[in-house]
């Protein structure tokens, strides 16, 4: 299954937020939806989710208008949602029920995403006793209790220590594999990078760049290497103005085009200690400021 956006326009008064947003996100893969703050990144989550509505465009689902009564969403937000003063158990729920599941099966389901997110012994307290972390872990809960065809996480991984972000992972994991469409807003690039195989930067309502992440990548000019080694300094001293050692402690040799990688490697392993040589490939954190900057 798959989601679309084409050419999605929505003002505000005077102000066009969005200016023609289109992309497309598949089941069984994750898909990074990014920009900096004011980009245009809720607005499109807020109409995908039919929270609010296009001035124009439309939503496909599997290639038809979008159905709402069957296509089910499930939403991790940035910011907590649930009742703090609440018993934990009842709200899921409760929230579970209005998702359209019956009393039965979403006690059910409620107790199994507990049991599986190490939280079924806050079952009966209040929200408002726990963590950050465990908060959002809660939160979670809300998004996949009713099984849902479409996952949109809103920087799922914030205030989560590194125990439960890898077991947030791994039930990310699950769900890609279950053939969910999982859409990631974040602006952590490193988790956008080992989660999403295509992406989408949006610049001041309009998309920036698009597509597969592996693509984009091998798009830029493929001129420069990456070298580790112990003798960093005197590789640097050899090739001159065409080397410099990074912060990484690597060092980035540039040549005049990417028909010299052979030879300049052939130089490089024949005469030096070499523990690593490769290709360099921006990092996603780098497409991000070159395409989301002003």
């Amino acid at each position: 299954m798959y989601i679309e956006l084409r050419d999605v326009k929505k003002s505000f008064g005077d102000k066009q937020v969005l200016k023609g947003i289109s992309f497309t996100a598949y089941g069984g893969k994750a898909f990074g939806l990014l920009g900096r703050n004011g980009a245009g990144k809720t607005t499109t989550i807020r109409i995908l989710m039919n929270v609010f509505s296009a001035n124009s465009g439309e939503i496909l689902f599997d290639g038809k208008a979008i159905d709402y009564k069957k296509v089910q969403f499930g939403y991790l937000p940035e910011e907590r949602g649930l009742y703090p003063k609440k018993k934990i158990g009842e709200q899921l729920v409760y929230f579970a029920e209005l998702k359209g599941m019956k009393h039965n099966d979403a006690v059910r389901a409620v107790d199994y995403w507990l049991g599986r997110l190490e939280m079924s012994e806050y079952k009966n307290k209040r929200l408002d006793v726990l963590s950050k972390g465990n908060q959002q872990k809660i939160q979670l809960v809300t998004a996949l209790a009713h099984d849902p065809h479409i996952i949109i996480l809103d920087e799922p991984f914030s205030g989560l220590d590194p125990v439960n972000a890898a077991l947030l992972k791994d039930i990310i994991k699950e769900e890609i594999r279950k053939g969910k469409i999982v859409l990631f807003s974040s602006h952590q690039m490193n988790y956008i990078e080992e989660f999403c195989d295509s992406i989408a930067i949006i610049n001041k309502g309009e998309i920036a760049i698009s597509g597969e992440l592996h693509d984009i990548k091998r798009s830029y000019p493929r001129n420069r290497l990456t070298v580790s080694s112990e003798q960093k300094q005197d590789i640097e001293k050899a090739f001159g103005e065409s080397a410099m050692i990074t912060e990484n402690g690597e060092i980035m040799i540039k040549m005049k085009s990417a028909d010299e990688k052979k030879d300049v490697m052939k130089i490089l392993t024949e005469n030096y200690d070499i523990d690593g040589i490769k290709v360099f490939e921006p990092s996603l954190n780098d497409i991000f400021v070159e395409y989301a900057g002003e």
